[in-house]
């Protein structure tokens, strides 16, 4: 749903936000907070014990996880639901420490916020968290662009150095044969050269 929103206030309609936290008080600022500022569908739950299951669940656009001390539990719980579905995390702790703080940025937390947690802070910090994760999110994407055309890329070179030693023709000539098969049978040229290596591979 984020990458489909083109305005600030777009997100602040669409977003689906989930506030996670055992102490009822704390949760009630961060989600009158959200209620104040208008527009945000906000679901609060009471404890982090379940927070993978919970997000399987629930399927929100953006997490909000309230903690004493953050635990590797929750940390590891949030790593596996990041690689299942990035989403932005916004985590506001009461106590931390340096090596808690890097594992939950690396487990995909979006910003983390140490005794910070008041009614005024809530929306600019989670702008920050929504705008650092489609930054994330944009340079994620181009290096796995990036992979996938130097794989791509790496399969045509072998697939034209079969051709070359089975038929006695040029690099040039080969890619040519290349691209008419893939014209004529209407499919990529990678799809002709992942044929070509099967085949090879079959007459082994």
């Amino acid at each position: 749903m984020l990458s489909e929103l083109s305005s600030e206030n777009a997100e602040a309609v669409r977003l689906r936000i989930l506030v996670v936290d055992h102490n009822p008080e704390r949760a009630s600022v961060v989600r009158q907070a959200l209620v104040d500022i208008g527009g945000y569908m906000v679901e609060v739950a009471p404890k982090a014990g379940d927070l993978l299951a919970l997000l399987r669940t629930a399927q929100p656009d953006v997490l909000i996880v309230d903690l004493d001390l953050p635990d590797r539990d929750t940390i590891e719980q949030l790593r596996v639901a990041t690689r299942e579905r990035p989403r932005p995390i916004v985590m506001f702790v009461d106590q931390s420490n340096s090596a808690m703080m890097h594992a939950a940025i690396e487990a995909g937390v979006s910003a983390y916020v140490v005794d910070g947690l008041n009614a005024g802070r809530v929306r600019p910090i989670l702008d920050v968290a929504i705008a650092r994760f489609k930054a994330f999110e944009a340079l994620r994407q181009e290096l796995d662009q990036t992979k996938s055309q130097l794989a791509e890329r790496k399969l045509v070179d072998r697939a034209k150095g079969i051709l070359m030693r089975a038929k006695g023709i040029t690099e040039e000539e080969a890619y040519d044969r290349m691209r008419k098969t893939a014209m004529k049978e209407q499919k990529k040229l990678v799809e002709i050269a992942q044929s070509i290596l099967t085949a090879a591979d079959m007459l082994r």
